[in-house]
């Protein structure tokens, strides 16, 4: 009986890393930078996927933007692909570790975590925060390149 052929890895596997400055204009930059990546690697994931990645970028991006900026001036992404997931993880220098907010429908805002942590379970993924060597810390989200919304 013959052997099967060794699995060869994706092409598509790796990990990306970009850093931009901690302003709005890197919102829209962010997501760009991670659409094309995702397609110029030639990842399989659904259109689904690829809008639930562009959110929690853009979300993520934006909390770094907005609560972080004064202790860290640039903020770092990440894209992590594996066979079967995708990881996104955004980076920055500020100590403080939020938490994801219960909804209140009073406020108009607060409630990207929250959406990050949602869009995260309907896809059938894991999200976390974790404190980095340098006392910051990285949000991050990895989503099976299967999910379906």
């Amino acid at each position: 009986m013959d052997a099967p052929p060794p699995t060869v890895p994706p092409t598509f596997e790796g990990v990306w890393r970009f850093t931009a400055p901690a302003t709005e204009e890197s919102v829209p930059q962010a997501r760009r930078a991670v659409r094309d990546l995702l397609a110029r690697q030639a990842v399989g994931a659904s259109e689904d996927l690829v809008y639930s990645l562009l959110l929690i970028v853009s979300e993520l991006v934006t909390n770094s933007v907005r609560h972080a900026a004064l202790l860290s001036p640039e903020v770092a992404v990440e894209v992590a692909i594996g066979a079967a997931w995708v990881r996104v993880a955004v980076e920055d220098n500020h100590p403080y570790r939020p938490k994801a907010l219960e909804a209140d429908f009073g406020q108009t805002g607060g409630r990207g975590l929250l959406l990050v942590r949602e869009i995260t379970a309907l896809s059938g993924g894991t999200c976390d925060v974790e404190h980095t060597a340098g006392g910051g810390k990285v949000i991050w989200a990895a989503l099976p390149l299967s999910a379906m919304l």
